[in-house]
């Protein structure tokens, strides 16, 4: 089976579509009070809120939000937290990641919050193939060359076996997925709270809803950081190509490192010498499979997701020395390792989440690229272009949408979030995933009233995980409502 080549701790609390139930007055969507009850291992507080399955009918049928919560005594008030995606759960973002989010001090002032989004784990989840079928899209074998009209046709049959399973497991919510629609359950949230305006916490993809969410309702805005940024003008083609763009980067990046820095470097001599390695051994990939420490193999698929994963963060470059350091030797185990930790896979073969199914129902609700054949094949040379390396395992990328059986969502005729107060967006120089340009275009020309953080490092967001500079002035403005005099630059 052709692979399919896109970069794209539970808790006891089902709220999934199978509970359908029909809304009573619309306007009591904003007036509901959570039944909040004591979670994962009794430290944190988790509830559901009722959301119609579609905006548009919001009197029709219904179905359970999930949300948690870390309360805080003597709070100045809730922070909504969204950790990106789209796919990821604010669940388990929030009960694994408690005491790495921000920092003690934003933690002592506010309450957290948290919820998966529509479409994702406990809230009506999207629901494709079983975790043999799964494991067959992601790691399968290469069965045709890479660009030949033989990978054309099993990609497409590959995805219209993904796309016929996801329609038929999941039920009506699959086409109400996108992001305005995850917006208006965000405002359902701001009223569960009590709260008049919604303080927000955005990352990555939670930019987007967060932008989205202050276009919608500026007048609901409270205090919003947007770390990571998407830049909601941009089209889909060109999203691939500045993601590209940004994990090229962030390969020459980890590269000149290593061999500059790393005693254990496997690679010899200059950067260009180790790209060049990294490209034959991603050419060699193309044509065989290699053995692991377990029973599993690991293919061109699972070695390129490896890669991408490790390129998220610098504090992942190690694992990414040691896989190559192995790879090199014959043996893939760490390279499938981190594939593993990319795609929610854990050791018993059965996947933690449903990131995958819900980041490709949700991203071809938002928007799709064309996948006329002479359009994909301008494109494919665009990618290619912008990384010779990596650029060849990018390519085809609109076949993923292209016959998703949903017509894509109308969205705001601006996102500029006219009355809203001031919006802080934080940019990384070296983001490979949302790359440092999409957030100063948020900042200063897309929002009405942006204010820009730069935090000049490697990585993929930054508050919580940068310096001292970025982190006083999130709190500051987090806490006391305070922006700096100028722009930092951290």
């Amino acid at each position: 089976m052709k692979k399919f080549l896109a970069f794209v701790a539970a808790l006891s609390l089902a709220a999934t579509l199978s509970g359908c139930t029909t809304a009573a007055k619309p306007e009591d969507l904003f007036s509901q009070t959570p039944s909040w009850t004591l979670c994962e291992n009794n430290v944190f507080q988790c509830a559901t809120v009722t959301v119609p399955v579609d905006w548009d009918k919001p009197d029709g049928e219904t179905f359970q939000l999930a949300l948690i919560r870390k309360f805080t005594n003597n709070a100045i008030g809730s922070l909504v937290l969204n950790p990106g995606g789209p796919g990821a759960s604010g669940v388990d973002f929030l009960a694994n990641n408690w005491e790495d989010i921000g920092t003690s001090d934003l933690r002592n002032a506010y309450t957290f919050v948290s919820f998966d989004p529509r479409g994702v784990s406990r809230s009506a989840k999207v629901t494709c193939l079983d975790s043999k079928g799964t494991d067959e899209l992601l790691y399968g074998s290469n069965d045709a060359k890479i660009g030949s009209e033989k990978e054309l046709k099993l990609l497409r049959e590959d995805l219209k076996e993904f796309v016929d399973a996801c329609k038929k497991n999941t039920g009506p919510v699959l086409g109400e997925l996108d992001t305005v629609s995850a917006a208006k359950d965000l405002d359902v949230i701001r009223g569960a709270l009590g709260e008049s305006k919604l303080d927000y916490l955005g990352f990555s993809y939670g930019t987007f809803l967060g932008t989205t969410y202050a276009s919608l309702f500026p007048e609901k805005v409270g205090r919003f950081v947007l770390d990571g940024a998407v830049d909601p003008r941009v089209s889909d083609s060109q999203q691939s190509i500045n993601q590209l763009a940004g994990f090229d980067l962030a390969l020459n990046n980890y590269l000149s490192d290593c061999v500059k820095n790393d005693a254990d470097c496997p690679f010899r001599g200059g950067l260009a010498s180790a790209k060049a390695e990294v490209k034959k051994f991603l050419l060699g990939m193309e044509t065989k499979s290699m053995k692991t420490t377990s029973d599993r193999k690991l293919t061109l698929s699972s070695a390129t997701t490896g890669l991408i994963l490790a390129l998220y963060s610098d504090t992942y470059w190690p694992y990414l020395t040691q896989a190559f350091s192995e790879a090199f030797e014959g043996d893939g185990s760490m390279f499938i390792r981190l594939a593993d930790v990319y795609n929610d896979r854990q050791e018993d073969g059965s996947y933690s989440g449903n990131s995958l199914e819900a980041n490709i129902a949700i991203n071809c609700l938002d928007s799709r690229a064309s996948a006329k054949p002479a359009d994909m094949a301008k494109q494919n040379e665009r990618l290619l272009a912008v990384s010779p390396i990596l650029g060849r395992y990018w390519q085809n990328g609109a076949l993923t949408c292209e016959n998703w059986p949903y017509p894509v969502a109308e969205k705001p005729k601006s996102y500029s979030a006219a009355g809203a107060p001031t919006i802080l967006v934080i940019g990384t120089t070296g983001d490979p995933a949302t790359p440092f340009q999409q957030s100063v275009d948020l900042a200063h020309e897309v929002l009405k009233d942006g204010f820009l953080i730069t935090f000049k490092g490697e990585g993929h967001t930054a508050y919580g995980r940068s310096n001292q500079c970025v982190s006083s002035a999130v709190d500051r403005f987090l806490i006391e409502g305070k922006i700096p005099s100028k722009e930092p630059i951290c």
